[in-house]
């Protein structure tokens, strides 16, 4: 069994476009579509998806629209043009939506004290629109509850669409449409979504890579934070980046705190479709690491990048979420590593989707599926953590040829990832998985010396 070991690389580049790629308009049609379809075989006759700034991945996925500062909802029936009810500040980019919609001024969408004096109620928008008393109603928010009933949506909403369909109708959660880990709308992409979503992941890791190149002590958070040098894409999470005693707690924001030799660090760049994030000790070596953890490498980064790498081995089209979760459970089960959440889940416009891999997960991965490794120990104590959190495409045979055809540049990138894991860390990739990420697997646990990495041999 191949041994983790510290070795010297040159840190890889893989030029990009500066121009990200725009998804047509045409993409959306079809999303309605097949939602429609999906809600018809479970007998429901209208979805209505909410949206919010935090929570508008949805809503954006179905139409290209996301809603700023306000709330949103799509109201679908099984024909006809959908209608998007927006508010007062919203309202002008949802009748320029990339999917053709009806906008509704529904001004209790606006923001606190705005005029709300030209709009009909919710009620009234629904019945014009057709909701009658028996109907069936899908209510997608932003996550499943337990069952059906539970609905992740405002009160005010879900009460009224209740009022609406009356006792002889429904209204039942339906958000596993669009992001059931085996079968949601969105955990299966097109050609067109994954090179967007490779373009962000390019904005990600080089952002992490530039970071890594050009952290000094000395700095302050806020100072070292530029160097991710985020060109003002959308965030699917806020952007994280902490060293000494609040790195430990892993999801703060930068502040004024001047970075120290032998600080635990950590930061996490997400966009919309991609995010990376790392973790170590600033500092060269391992003489420089506080007392008692001489060991860190050998104790926690070593077995952790090994259980990654034999992760990443058995990925492929068809792969169970059991066997990949199966994996980090053998090789990492001591508790002294802290692993708790899924060890990867499906990513898209907002950073966590769902996830098929837990203990005896029988849900196959399928091409089209864009995942994140997010294998993070949660040690505690002097020893801190590690993480290689990077984003990948699973594609099989007739969608890797629809990328390499109508994205050659992307495609050339990814053969050249795949290279680059296979020669200089020594993790061989099944054909089916595309690294997207820039800095793939790349794990510096010396992150004054980001050219010293983790690699398998022996």
């Amino acid at each position: 069994m191949s041994i983790a070991r510290l070795t010297t690389i040159d840190l890889p580049t893989f030029p990009r476009s500066e121009v990200a790629p725009e998804l047509p308009a045409s993409i959306y049609p079809p999303r309605v579509e097949r939602l429609r379809q999906r809600a018809a075989d479970r007998g429901i006759e209208w979805v209505a998806v909410y949206a919010d700034r935090e929570h508008s991945a949805n809503l954006s996925y179905l139409t290209g629209f996301d809603p700023r500062f306000e709330e949103a909802i799509l109201l679908l029936g099984a024909i006809g043009r959908p209608l998007l009810l927006a508010g007062n500040e919203c309202i002008g980019l949802a009748r320029v939506a990339p999917l053709p919609v009806e906008a509704v001024l529904f001004q209790e969408l606006s923001l606190p004290g705005q005029p709300r004096d030209r709009s009909k109620s919710l009620s009234e928008i629904l019945a014009d629109a057709g909701v009658r008393r028996g109907s069936r109603i899908g209510m997608v928010g932003w996550k499943a509850g337990p069952d059906r009933s539970w609905i992740n949506a405002p009160a005010y909403l879900v009460d009224t669409l209740r009022a609406a369909v009356g006792e002889a109708g429904s209204v039942e959660d339906a958000t596993q449409l669009l992001i059931d880990a085996a079968d949601g709308l969105r955990v299966v992409n097109e050609p067109e979504q994954i090179a967007a979503f490779e373009h962000a992941a390019c904005e990600t890791s080089d952002g992490v890579r530039n970071l890594l190149l050009g952290l000094r002590p000395g700095m302050r958070e806020r100072e070292a934070v530029r160097l991710l040098e985020w060109s003002g894409a959308p965030l699917s999470c806020h952007l994280m980046l902490t060293a000494g005693p609040r790195a430990r707690h892993g999801l703060l924001s930068p502040g004024d705190r001047i970075i120290e030799r032998g600080d635990p660090f950590t930061v996490a760049f997400g966009i919309w479709g991609a995010l990376t994030c790392r973790a170590g000790f600033v500092v060269e070596d391992g003489s420089q690491l506080p007392n008692p953890i001489g060991d860190y490498v050998e104790r926690l980064v070593g077995p952790y990048f090994e259980a990654v790498a034999e992760w990443y081995g058995v990925l492929h089209v068809g792969q169970s979420g059991g066997t990949l979760q199966e994996i980090i459970d053998r090789r990492l089960r001591d508790p002294f590593f802290g692993i708790f959440l899924n060890p990867g889940h499906q990513l898209h416009l907002d950073e966590w989707v769902n996830s098929p891999v837990s203990p005896g997960s029988r849900i196959e991965l399928r091409s089209g599926m864009v995942m994140q490794v997010d294998i993070i120990p949660a040690a505690g104590g002097p020893y801190f953590t590690t993480n290689i959190e990077d984003g990948f495409a699973l594609a099989d045979a007739p969608l890797r040829s629809a990328l390499a055809a109508s994205y050659p540049e992307m495609w050339e990138r990814v053969g050249r990832r795949r290279s680059f894991m296979r020669d200089a860390l020594g993790i061989d990739l099944h054909p089916d998985v595309l690294p997207l990420s820039n800095i793939p697997a790349l794990l510096p646990p010396y992150l004054l010396r980001p050219d010293r990495v983790m690699a398998l041999g022996g």
